[in-house]
């Protein structure tokens, strides 16, 4: 089998799986999305780093000795209709890295990353990727369950926070924080984001 080391080795009008995902080794950062290829967008700015390192550190200090994890990208999430049950990698032709995600089931993760769909989401716009992050990964993480997703716009500075209707399986825009308000999760009630603190460097 020949060695994947280039993107120009790959098809991109081919279907991929994650089992094909694991036996490249690229420089370049991709997705799979439905079992195509994505670019994802050059290395983030430091108004994204800063305001992930933020987030990444409020959420990992809020949720230590607690049951659920967070994790930052790179970090590899397998997505699927949520009404399918586990699937081998094989099968699997979505994976995606989110800025920042929250995982309350322990059994979804293993070494490679998250088997599943993450209980909370929280992804970065940059000037650009947010087409992809706004309609297509929106539509991705319904689908696939996540029960909360929130968008962050470092250059407007406000969140807009998402949950999921289980009853239509579609996202219900629940917030949109800005100024000096302070961005509550859906899922985590008692977790607070200062958004005067966080966009302050930003």
């Amino acid at each position: 089998m020949t060695k994947i080391t280039q993107l120009s080795q790959l098809d991109l009008t081919t279907s991929y799986s994650y089992a094909d995902y694991l036996t490249w080794q690229l420089n370049e950062a991709i997705e799979l999305i439905k079992g195509k290829i994505q670019l994802m967008s050059p290395a983030p700015n430091v108004k994204h780093q800063r305001l992930s390192i933020y987030l990444s550190s409020r959420l990992f200090y809020y949720f230590e000795n607690k049951a659920c994890q967070v994790f930052s990208a790179p970090f590899d999430v397998r997505l699927y209709d949520r009404t399918k049950s586990l699937l081998a990698n094989k099968e699997i032709t979505t994976v995606v890295q989110p800025d920042i995600c929250v995982i309350c089931d322990n059994s979804k993760l293993d070494e490679q990353g998250c088997n599943g769909s993450p209980d909370w989401i929280i992804e970065i716009l940059s000037k650009g990727n947010s087409k992809k992050e706004v309609k297509t990964k929106h539509a991705l993480y319904a689908e696939s369950g996540v029960k909360e997703y929130w968008l962050v716009y470092p250059y407007e500075e406000v969140i807009q926070q998402f949950v999921l209707n289980d009853e239509n399986n579609s996202y219900q825009l629940a917030s949109s924080y800005a100024g000096d308000d302070l961005a509550i999760p859906y899922l985590f009630p008692d977790l607070a984001i200062d958004l005067t603190t966080l966009f302050k460097d930003s």
